[in-house]
This record gives structure tokens, C-alpha cells and sequence, in this order.
């Protein structure tokens, strides 16, 4: 239940719309819910963290991927399904229909059938080193999309070619926040950081031959970048980069209110 369903509730109650008997039922799942004998669905996440539960699909089945969307399809406008392959959502849209695919960041989701323009202030824009992070970087970016921030893309402009990142200065300088992507050996990020003013989240990707180790090699690269203000997360983890970047920003906005 989100901050603005609860408090309709709580008004419904006082002005006696609604009984606390019914109000009770509605609420009684407000902590966590279960689901079969598998899950227990966090529905108190976004009032603690401003973003809701999100289902990571690997390792599950598309039984269980299915019973935990429904039961979160109520209480939330957007559900997102991380990690699913295409063959694992055509059973799921068997039995969601309305269900919504992003093959290459390989996210499903229930949502409107028109994503609202940028409901938050400051954008957030993704980096690639070479197109073979993409998906990394699709993760990234349709989960910031979907938690409302406004995202820019600017994709394949890795060191081997800088001419192709000094030529889209105008990108870098706009940033609020930046997500950089990068395999092989994971040099972007520290080059980027030394260009822009505002935080840089680094994504190792697994991405690049034998000695990168899967993603290892260009991890340490970014952990021990010389330039200020990266952050690293783990490797592939394109949706992890995206909260971190949403949860900056909307710092940054409550500071402003202050």
C-alpha cells in the first residue's frame, strides 16, 4: 500500500465511509504477505524506501513469478520482474496478458498502458563502454524509467575511441546523476568521473576476454579508480545502479525543500 492509498484509507475511516472491521482487512497484509509456502511480499518497502519490492526472476519458476506479480499488482501501479528470459515471459503472459516485455534489459512488467512523463526532478544518464553492455545498461535504464526519473542514453563511446565521449560533452556536463557501464578491462568510469560534477555509479559488466574473470577485472579497475565521486556496484547490476541513482536524487529534491 503506498503513503497516498493509506492515508485515503485512514480519511475513509474517519469520516466513517469505510469501517475499521473493513479498513482492518484491507491493511492486515501491510507489513508483508505471504505467497504459497515461497514468498513473503514486502508491501511496507516503498513507504520505508520510496520504491517498491521488485521480483528477481532467475532461480524462480514461472508459477512462482506469476502468484508474487498478481499479489503485488493491487498495491502498486508499476510491478517489475528482473532477469527474465523470453521463453520464461511467454509463459507469464499466458497468464498475465497485459504483462509488458523489455527484451534487452530483460524486465517484465505490469504497468499503464502509457509510462507518465518523469514524475521527479534531475535526470539520470546512462554511459556504455561498447554495445555489449547494453543489457546492463537497458536494465538500468528502464528500472530508473519505471521509478519515474527522466533518463538519457549515450551508448558505445569506450576509451579504445574517447574521441567518441569528448564528443558528447554536452550529455556528461547535463548529468545529475551518472551511470557508466563498462567491461573488458572497466576503464570509462574513472575517465568520466574526471569530466563530470556530479556522482558516477560504476557497473562492471561481464563482459570482455579470459582475464577479465567475468566481470572481476574491470570490478577492481573501477574500486581503484584515481578520479573522485565513483561509487562501484556489483557486476551486472544494472538495476542496483538505477535505485542508487533514484535514491540520490530524490535526496538531493528533500534537501531542497528543507
Amino acid at each position: 500500500m503506498n503513503p497516498e492509498a493509506l492515508q485515503q484509507l485512514l480519511e475513509s475511516v474517519a469520516s466513517g465511509q469505510i469501517t475499521p472491521t473493513d479498513a482492518l482487512d484491507k491493511i492486515k497484509y501491510f507489513d508483508f504477505e505471504p505467497v504459497g509456502d515461497f514468498a513473503r511480499i514486502d508491501h511496507h518497502r516503498k513507504l520505508r524506501t520510496g520504491f517498491p519490492e521488485v521480483v528477481w526472476g532467475l532461480n524462480k519458476t514461472p508459477a512462482q513469478i506469476i502468484s508474487i506479480m498478481e499479489v503485488m499488482r493491487p498495491r502498486n501501479p508499476v510491478v517489475m520482474a528482473t532477469r527474465i528470459e523470453p521463453d520464461v515471459y511467454q509463459q507469464l503472459q499466458e497468464k498475465i496478458p497485459d504483462l509488458y516485455y523489455y527484451e534487452l534489459a530483460k524486465i517484465c512488467a505490469i504497468q499503464p498502458a502509457k509510462i507518465p512523463e518523469a514524475n521527479a526532478n534531475g535526470n539520470i544518464t546512462i554511459v556504455t563502454a561498447g554495445t555489449a553492455d547494453l543489457p546492463v545498461a537497458e536494465e538500468a535504464a528502464i528500472t530508473a524509467t519505471l521509478s519515474g526519473f527522466e533518463v538519457k542514453r549515450l551508448w558505445d563511446v569506450g576509451v579504445a575511441g574517447i574521441h567518441r565521449l569528448l564528443s558528447s560533452w554536452d550529455l556528461i556536463a547535463d548529468a545529475d546523476v551518472l551511470i557508466v557501464v563498462a567491461g573488458m578491462e572497466g576503464a570509462l568510469p574513472g575517465v568520466v568521473a574526471g569530466l563530470a560534477d556530479c556522482p558516477v555509479i560504476a557497473v562492471p559488466t561481464s563482459v570482455g576476454y579470459g582475464a577479465s574473470f567475468n566481470g572481476l577485472a574491470p570490478l577492481l579497475t573501477m574500486l581503484n579508480s584515481c578520479a573522485a565521486g565513483v561509487g562501484v556496484v556489483n557486476i551486472d547490476n544494472g538495476f542496483g545502479a538505477a535505485i542508487l541513482a533514484c535514491q540520490i536524487l530524490r535526496l538531493g529534491e528533500r534537501l531542497k525543500q528543507r
